[in-house]
């Protein structure tokens, strides 16, 4: 939509509706608001907006500051920035003249970032595919992104997406290895260093976690990355001496903007493993690889505790223990963990294993990074820190939407109390905050408030001079009794417990309390479910007990380390015996069975 027809919209749309009050916004653009906004006006607003326009210099642009260095480690070798930089020109000249929006599913190596730089060469929206996903879910994206491309990256991947292709009528493109192979540098390489992009222009399309619902297209910009990669570079120090190990997965935020994208943007390398592998992983972090030696890594609760348990089997003597400890202390500046809540006890026995405070933040797909602890200073168990430089964040109350807290990097003010147990919505303000949900304005227009904040869905409280995440709103804040309980918190009581290896906590339907707190466990050896009750009584408000334990070999979590609790309650509401392949054990206090 043209500029002009943007702002003729708008000013016919006001000149009908009664004119309330007039902002300037962040990006100091003003703007009529009116009371009642259609989805459509909405995001007329959000196109105004964006007409800051300043220009974004992309990845493959900036690459040419760092042409000799090494870029990335892989499986197939040592990348160079000037290696990319080639390979994915070519790689572009491949792509048909009509790709607006390319779907891609590459290994976790060197052919991910060739794809997305050819893809942004051509100006077209990235989509990464994930390798873990069923077929059924990669037709999904492919189709819901109206991708008019889909590249892969290995024979596997051209079998996987080769048939979905044909069934949707989407150009393929096959990317061999061949095309990683150095070539000279050409003269139009030399001009790559003054592209640059508006910051308005889409780059890349993630899709959520599903984990409360059907997964949405969330439309980033190159303003929006550039933001979100600023602001991590300012807050956690990368440079370009830094060398970050890469295990995630490169189809949501942590794994592309954390993992691959910051270390890429300061001139920094990644050594990429194409799986996690706990002993690889050890290896690199006490530097027993030959070759990169890895200072930065980031990843997931999940993976946390496999490589605590991996240390625990190996048995280590104690003069190796303190080897590791040594080693993993001297070579590893940072350590952070995200895309879920990090368990207390996980972040004190890493710490005792490594003498590493893991640097727990809080963000999402649509947001990016909102909070995070502290490079330097204390990282307090439980919390997530306080706003990341250009992000604003504020806490409203569910009753009346009253702000009951509201900071930035560098300030926070109270409002109102929002250190009791029950906290408020939590809402985001700045330029790393996405610009819609892909085809889905009324999704886009309910996702934001009347003046401008994301509504994140959920529930946090301001306490000690730093933000706590008490969990979803819609899954993990529990009504029951009257009560509105932290799910979270329940489960980093029931995961200090020495017999529990993994824990989520839901709340179940239930006729006399709303919803009945429900503790599901996964346990290190045979344990007493009653007795395990019990002995939460002793740590928890007699409100916050749960009254039903359930017993599991494992909780089914996505590639994130993320558990879908709306599925996992429907296994749970039924009976055990009805579920004896997932359901080991069950203990429902006083006879309550949840309602069907």
């Amino acid at each position: 939509m043209c500029k002009i027809k943007v702002q003729y919209e708008l000013r016919e749309f006001c000149c009908k509706s009664r004119f309330v009050s007039s902002r300037r916004d962040s990006v100091g653009v003003r703007l009529a608001y009116v009371h009642r906004k259609t989805a459509q006006i909405m995001l007329i607003e959000r196109t105004i907006a964006r007409r800051w326009q300043h220009a974004v210099a992309p990845l493959f642009a900036r690459a040419q500051r760092f042409a000799e260095r090494a870029a990335i480690a892989d499986k197939h070798g040592v990348h160079t920035y000037g290696d990319l930089a080639r390979a994915s020109r070519r790689l572009a000249a491949r792509l048909p003249t009509s790709a607006s929006r390319v779907a891609f599913l590459c290994g976790n190596d060197a052919s991910y970032a060739l794809v997305q730089w050819a893809t942004w060469r051509r100006a077209a929206v990235a989509v990464p595919l994930a390798k873990s996903h069923p077929l059924a879910e990669l037709e999904y994206v492919i189709a819901d992104s109206q991708a008019n491309v889909v590249v892969s990256s290995e024979p596997i991947y051209h079998d996987r997406v080769g048939p979905l292709c044909e069934k949707l009528g989407v150009a393929h493109v096959r990317v061999e290895k061949e095309w990683m192979m150095p070539v000279a540098e050409t003269k139009e390489e030399e001009e790559d260093g003054g592209v640059t992009f508006p910051a308005s222009q889409g780059a890349q399309l993630l899709y959520t976690s599903g984990t409360t619902g059907r997964p949405k297209g969330v439309l980033a910009t190159h303003g929006n990355i550039e933001a979100s990669v600023n602001a991590l570079i300012k807050a956690w120090g990368f440079s370009s001496r830094d060398r970050q190990l890469h295990v995630l997965p490169l189809h949501h935020v942590h794994g592309i903007v954390n993992g691959l994208l910051c270390p890429l943007w300061c001139g920094a390398t990644c050594l990429m493993l194409p799986e996690f592998d706990e002993e690889k992983v050890w290896s690199a972090l006490i530097g027993d690889e030959a070759g990169l030696k890895v200072n930065l890594f980031t990843a997931v609760p999940t993976i946390y505790v496999k490589l605590i348990k991996h240390y625990e089997d190996a048995q280590y003597s104690a003069g190796e223990k303190e080897r590791i400890r040594h080693r993993v202390k001297e070579n590893i500046r940072l350590m952070m963990s995200g895309s879920a809540p990090l368990p207390t006890p996980i972040m004190k026995k890493w710490h005792d294993i490594t003498g590493h405070w893991l640097l727990e933040r809080y963000g999402m797909t649509e947001i990016g990074m909102a909070l995070s602890n502290p490079l330097n200073g204390e990282r307090k168990p439980g919390t997530v820190g306080t706003p990341l430089p250009g992000v604003k964040v504020r806490i409203t109350s569910e009753k009346d939407g009253s702000v009951m807290v509201e900071g930035n990097e560098t300030l926070s003010t109270v409002y109102a109390d929002s250190d009791s147990d029950e906290g408020g919505c939590l809402e985001v303000k700045g330029p790393a905050v996405f610009t819609e949900y892909w085809n889905r304005p009324e999704a886009t227009a309910e996702a934001f408030t009347d003046d401008g904040w994301f509504k994140t869905g959920d529930t946090a409280c301001y306490k000690d001079g730093v933000y706590q995440i008490l969990g979803r709103t819609s899954v993990d804040i529990i009504k029951s009794g009257g009560y509105k309980i932290s799910a979270l918190d329940i489960e980093r009581v029931f995961l200090s417990h020495p017999d529990i290896a993994d824990c989520a906590v839901i709340g179940l339907p239930d006729d006399v309390w709303g919803q009945a707190v429900t503790a599901i466990v996964v346990t290190k050896r045979e344990i007493d479910l009653p007795g395990l009750r019990e002995w939460a009584r002793d740590h928890l408000a007699s409100y916050a007990l749960p009254r039903n334990v359930l017993q599991m070999k494992a909780l089914p979590r996505n590639a994130m380390g993320k558990v879908n609790k709306k599925d996992l309650a429907k296994v749970c509401s039924t009976s055990a015996s009805d579920n004896k392949n997932l359901l080991v054990n069950s203990y429902f206090h006083d006879l309550i069975f949840p309602s069907r």
